[in-house]
């Protein structure tokens, strides 16, 4: 008897209540867009019988592997602040679980693999674009160390799926922490269902925050899960705005509690810096600019908090008190990160006690970060580029802000007085911000013309070259210098991106 391609060891399934059991829709024509032969060694499986014929028709949902469970999943969400109290899994299936080589429990999941019960009228399908984005996307969030969903395989299905117009079907693979979102608990919130709320909450701390079943006191534990959701949120927000990430549609259903990025629909990055900027064709009122996304953050969190509060006390007022103190914990957790994150981008040390450096050095970033403002300075290479300076070649950086180049050496003699306090050799802080500062992000025009050409001409190659650079983000290579370059004022002006359902 041959061994199962995943080991699955199922835990959410079989929780009463919070999800249907359902099977993937077949498709007819499946073939290999991309299989992800790293992710499937970390993972511990077979990469070799995976990317067989074998594992071709498990992955494109025409055979379900041995032990699998496949369930869509119940939540609810507050979408661009309106409130859905059934969403749910409308075109995925969570497959089941399995343990990594760290032991670790991670989802294996489905994307585009048809029709559920909380598919509300959709048909449950996933195009060849957004499957190749979410890919593109995840790895190279991945390689630039922030916590995300992953893909293991992206498959073409041979079908026609019907959007704005007829486009190649697909259906992807996603590998998580877990599925479970901001909006699980609210599924139950909003139907009063207080005891499957007690189980999902129970099983997301066996599963995230295992340290929390030491407390006794069953409301503090729940108080706690809040608290250290809070704490990767906290750090994840400040990571995104660390590189210029801007996710797009930061619903509560797209919030996880591990602290991991998930649905790559309407994201993209930074070019030239603007915290008001908004890329996603649905978010007209520019609900989730990149500026805004640390205080949707904790907006999504206080969702939680009045979600959990029938289980952290059991008098609504003192839960409200409660919950309310964890909640104004997040801007300092979030401002300190931000501050730790940028001082890196900067090559500073953090010195003594950290009070007035601290302040000293947040005023340093963000008179950086107001001057790029002003002078429409690209983000990524505004940084990288500061390396260069140390280095004695202040020209790389100056030939980004033009001709009006005063306050910017204004500002440089005050950012190298304290970068070289320490004492430290200036290659040394050189090389220091070199791995902190990535060269190469998924530009938005490369993403878009790998998209076309994989969706109009079937050519993978401009997707597998782009995807071979971003996932090797902070080395710089001359054969790839103009993908380290922003998009000219054609490509960039207007860009849209689109959620992909």
């Amino acid at each position: 008897m041959s061994t199962p391609l995943f080991p699955f060891d199922n835990r959410y399934a079989q929780l009463d209540g919070l999800s249907v059991p359902w099977q993937p829709a077949t498709v007819p024509a499946p073939r290999w867009l991309r299989f992800n032969h790293a992710l499937a060694e970390e993972l511990g499986l077979d990469a070799a019988r995976l990317a067989s014929d074998e594992g071709l028709a498990v992955l494109a949902g025409n055979r379900v592997p041995e032990g699998a469970q496949p369930v869509a999943q119940a939540y609810a969400g507050h979408q661009f602040g309106g409130f859905s109290p059934q969403l749910g899994d409308g075109r995925a299936l969570l497959l089941g679980e399995i343990l990594d080589l760290q032991g670790q429990r991670r989802d294996i999941a489905f994307k585009g693999s048809g029709r559920t019960p909380f598919s509300r009228g959709g048909d449950g399908k996933a195009a060849v674009g957004p499957v190749l984005r979410e890919y593109l996307i995840s790895e190279a969030m991945q390689a630039l160390g922030i916590p995300t969903t992953r893909t293991l395989a992206a498959i073409a299905t041979g079908e026609t799926i019907s959007r704005e117009r007829a486009l190649p079907g697909a259906i992807l693979t996603r590998v998580a922490a877990s599925h479970i979102r901001v909006g699980s608990f609210q599924f139950f919130a909003a139907r009063r269902d207080t005891e499957r709320l007690r189980v999902l909450a129970d099983h997301a701390i066996e599963r995230h925050d295992r340290d929390l079943l030491g407390i006794t006191e069953r409301g503090d534990r729940y108080l706690a899960l809040l608290d250290a959701v809070a704490a990767r949120q906290a750090k994840l927000i400040a990571l995104w705005m660390s590189v210029g990430f801007i996710h797009g549609v930061m619903n509560t259903d797209n919030m996880t509690i591990s602290g991991e990025t998930i649905d790559y629909g309407p994201c993209a990055f930074l070019e030239a810096y603007d915290p008001e900027t908004v890329f996603s064709s649905i978010d007209s009122q520019g609900r989730y600019a990149f500026g805004n996304q640390p205080g949707i953050a904790q907006w999504n969190l206080a969702r939680l908090a009045e979600a959990l509060l029938p289980l952290i006390d059991e008098d609504s007022e003192r839960a409200v008190v409660k919950a309310t103190e964890v909640l104004e914990r997040f801007p300092d957790r979030f401002s300190q990160h931000w501050l730790n994150l940028h001082r890196a981008k900067l090559g500073l040390r953090a010195g003594g006690a950290d009070g007035a450096d601290g302040e000293a050095d947040r005023a340093l970033a963000n008179d950086l970060l107001r001057l790029m403002h002003e002078h429409r300075v690209d983000f990524t290479l505004g940084f990288r580029r500061l390396s260069a300076v140390l280095r004695g070649r202040p020209d790389e950086l100056r030939a980004l802000w033009g001709d009006d180049t005063a306050a910017l050496g204004d500002w440089l003699v005050r950012w190298q007085a304290r970068a070289q306090a320490s004492g430290e050799p200036a290659a040394e802080i050189a090389d220091h911000m070199d791995a902190t500062n990535p060269v190469y992000i998924p530009r938005n025009h490369l993403v878009e013309n790998a998209l076309d050409a994989a969706v109009e001409a079937g050519d993978l190659k401009p997707f597998e070259r782009l995807l071979a650079i971003v996932t090797d983000p902070y080395t710089e290579r001359s054969a790839d210098a103009l993908a380290a370059l922003p998009g000219t004022p054609e490509q960039t002006r207007g860009y849209r991106t689109f959620c992909g359902t």
